[in-house]
């Protein structure tokens, strides 16, 4: 916009009061002053708690509150915290009085997880004893056993393949090991229980079939000294294999652990002490 020559000084200044250009200089200085607050204030502030929430339409529905999270965990310790307990877990052997080994090999099993959903069996050819936990590792029965006349834990390459009687004498062992057990049958058509298949060895009923062998007399004898006679399976009471040991292995599967007599069941299995508390010492305490 052009200014009329008669309203402007010599030097090019407009004509006016001073008091009149003072209060237009103050109202542009507040304009001023204003339009460079909006321009300041953040574009990503929330707009404020009176405004009126917009209106729904159909193509952009109420808002609906969503599902509810659950807490987010802990954050980890940072370096140098202590770090949470665990909580261990045990074998329970109501009022018996294991081996060490046995108990260790035990709670290492549950506490590990070794034996997943199945029960187990531990073999303790040392004390020729069988001791049977259910799935849970609660002991259910313990039993004397017969074993391989020979002391060894290793197999004799291509045993399973032998007839019996091309079986040495120092080739009688009963392996150690952890197996997994599998119902079976024998060349007789008994049923058994397969420790290893490969291996020829099996846990089936006392078989008194050689007199001479005291098989019976053997198991029902206080010592583990006379228990070593078979070939190499183990032999278990009639009962206790027809009533406890078969019916479980048929219905929830085993795990059978054979403890070693010539090297410690951590280089067998390795396997761990779990340690227990005071109260805990004299009467185990089951798994949760």
């Amino acid at each position: 916009m052009k200014m009329r020559r008669d309203m402007l000084h010599r030097d090019g200044r407009p004509r006016g009061s001073k008091r009149a250009w003072r209060k237009l200089g103050l109202v542009l200085g507040l304009a001023l002053v204003v339009g460079w607050g909006g321009w300041l204030q953040p574009h990503d502030e929330p707009p404020a708690a009176t405004a009126a929430p917009p209106t729904a339409t159909a193509t952009q529905p109420a808002w609906q509150p969503g599902p509810v999270q659950a807490p987010l965990a802990a954050a980890p310790a940072g370096p140098g915290a202590p770090a949470a307990p665990r909580i261990p877990r045990y074998a329970g052997f109501r009022d018996q009085h294991p081996p060490a080994e046995v108990r260790e090999v035990a709670d290492w099993a549950v506490d590990s997880g070794d034996h997943g959903a199945h029960a187990f069996a531990i073999v303790d050819k040392k004390n020729a004893r069988v001791w049977l936990f259910d799935a849970q590792g609660v002991l259910v029965q313990q039993t004397p056993a017969l074993l391989g006349a020979a002391v060894g834990d290793d197999a004799v390459p291509g045993i399973g393949e032998k007839p019996l009687a091309e079986v040495l004498p120092g080739e009688k062992t009963t392996p150690a090991g952890r197996f997994v057990a599998e119902p079976g049958v024998n060349s007789h058509g008994e049923d058994i229980v397969w420790v290893s298949y490969d291996l020829a060895v099996s846990m089936h009923r006392v078989r008194p079939l050689v007199k001479s062998e005291r098989r019976l007399q053997r198991l029902a004898s206080s010592t583990p000294l006379d228990n070593r006679i078979s070939f190499g399976c183990i032999n278990l009471p009639v009962a206790f294999y027809e009533k406890v040991f078969a019916p479980m292995v048929h219905s929830v599967g085993a795990i059978i652990y054979v403890l070693p007599e010539t090297r410690s069941v951590r280089e067998q299995f390795g396997s761990y002490d779990v340690p227990r508390s005071a109260q805990r010492r004299g009467a185990a305490t089951p798994a949760a």
